[in-house]
């Protein structure tokens, strides 16, 4: 499957900014600081299991829940 990832991080960002721009721009630095770098995944970005599980275990910390 491909873009997953992209799909989750767009998730948590969405969820978590509720459509702030400045809020989803603090997210994105906080997500690159836990090791996912936003920019670097597309819509056409091969899964990755370790990175899925990191964006799970993030989202998780912001309480968070992915399906």
């Amino acid at each position: 499957m491909v873009g997953k990832i992209k799909q989750q991080i767009d998730t948590v960002i969405q969820k978590l900014s509720n459509g702030q721009p400045a809020v989803a721009a603090t997210i994105r630095v906080k997500l690159i600081f836990k090791g996912i770098n936003p920019a670097k995944f597309t819509e056409t970005s091969e899964d990755d299991p370790v990175m899925l599980d990191k964006i799970a275990a993030a989202a998780k910390e912001f309480g968070i829940e992915l399906k």
